[in-house]
């Protein structure tokens, strides 16, 4: 390719060797290739007189990034006691768009200070990217910003209905604000696409059809999905509560849409898929904040009941771990084999299996030795055995000899 250029003033044209191989003219000055201005000369002219050289334009830049730095911090530290006035939401979504305006502002300039707007002239030039499509960068810019405050603004609006019921976990409001955020962002997104010119109501046919598709494939993933919100939602427990669950035994370590974590009493995790949570019967042991405790014990038939009775309950009442209200109490269980059954009932506060196991555990003890003092015993189980006398012996060879059936001889197979 042969080089020619034509000077016109201090701008130099060189050509170019296009994809279809003719030669297009590619201007260095700030001219796209179709002669068009890309920025006006009034920005272009001053920032590249002050810096003439490749040096001047380092520091220009060193200059530009420290600046940009600076004023981000400030920005952060404003913040701070903006929020204590004007609220989070608000101030976060002016934060975030004083950055956006900034870091364009700071491109623009690098762009000027390295003679960089012929290059983005031939690019929009090749592209075909006019005012329209100018303006419809600047209108998404502006929609993706609105759709970012708006899910801080709707993050702090579940925040305060939280706050003011006082029933929704912390756990249900995240669930809560992700949805709205998916919902803002993908609202957004079909702004933007129509926008753009995309046809959005074929999107949304197409979608539709592939979520019936998808439905049909994974339909009981989707089913323990929507079992999921409504175990987030009618609260049967909550993180940290004591459940059972069918067969399984624990405490609530993690609730998602697909299943809930249960720590076992043997230190193991266990998965419980959240269809069969909603399909199961729930215990929950935590949720009035208090459990009832029993223990069984028995005591020799020939025992005072009452004695035995005022003993056990003055015994529990001495312990610091149970509940002073209700008082524990003891009742007349049943006529064990050996004993007379008393049940020793008691209530712990914030229930735990940790915190039952010791309350258990410190009720035995200390029933058991008021009984050793006062002299009540604890019978063992017993099984009296006793021999038949010979007068009331059946001779069964006899009898059999009596009704025609041969007795077999001594011996005989």
């Amino acid at each position: 390719m042969t080089q020619t250029g034509t000077e016109s003033g201090n701008e130099t044209e060189a050509p170019f060797q296009a994809g279809n191989g003719t030669e297009t003219p590619f201007p260095v000055g700030n001219e796209t290739a179709g002669g068009t201005p890309l920025l006006p000369p009034e920005v272009t002219e001053p920032v590249q007189g002050m810096f003439p050289t490749v040096g001047a334009q380092l520091a220009g830049t060193a200059v530009a990034l420290a600046v940009l730095l600076i004023s981000a911090e400030l920005v952060r530290r404003a913040g701070d006691p903006a929020k204590e006035r004007f609220g989070d939401a608000f101030v976060e979504s002016v934060q975030a768009g004083t950055m956006a305006v900034l870091t364009v502002l700071a491109g623009v300039f690098f762009v000027v200070l390295w003679r960089g707007t012929a290059v983005l002239g031939y690019v929009f030039d090749v592209l075909d990217f006019g005012r329209a499509e100018v303006v419809s960068t600047v209108f998404t810019l502006v929609i993706l910003v609105g759709a970012y405050s708006a899910t801080r603004v709707t993050k702090q609006a579940v925040r305060r209905v939280a706050r003011g019921r006082g029933r929704i976990t912390r756990h249900q409001r995240q669930i809560v604000h992700h949805v709205l955020q998916v919902s803002i962002f993908g609202v957004a997104s079909l702004v933007v696409l129509a926008l753009w010119g995309q046809n959005v109501g074929g999107l949304l046919v197409g979608a539709g059809f592939a979520g019936i598709i998808l439905g049909f494939a994974a339909r009981q993933t989707l089913g323990a999905v929507l079992a999921g919100f409504v175990v987030l939602f009618s609260r049967p427990f909550e993180l940290g509560d004591w459940v059972r669950i069918d067969e399984q035994e624990g405490i609530v370590t993690d609730i998602n849409i697909v299943n809930t974590q249960l720590r076992t009493f043997d230190d193991e995790l266990v998965m419980v898929p959240n269809d069969m949570v909603t399909s199961e019967e729930i215990v929950n042991r935590s949720r009035k904040g208090r459990l009832r405790g029993n223990v069984d014990v028995g005591v020799d038939y020939e025992a005072d009941l009452e004695a035995a009775t005022a003993l056990a309950e003055e015994a529990m009442a001495d312990l610091d771990v149970l509940l002073e209200q209700p008082n524990p109490q003891v009742v007349l269980s049943e006529f064990g084999d050996s004993a007379v059954v008393l049940r020793l009932r008691f209530h712990i506060d914030n229930p735990s299996a940790r915190k039952m196991w010791k309350a258990r555990t410190d009720v035995i003890a200390a029933v058991k030795s008021a009984f050793d003092e006062a002299d009540v015993s604890i019978p063992y189980p017993q099984r009296e055995l006793s021999a038949r006398d010979e007068a009331s012996r059946v001779d069964v060879a006899g009898a059999a000899a009596e009704d025609g059936y041969p007795a077999e001889a001594d011996g005989a197979e």
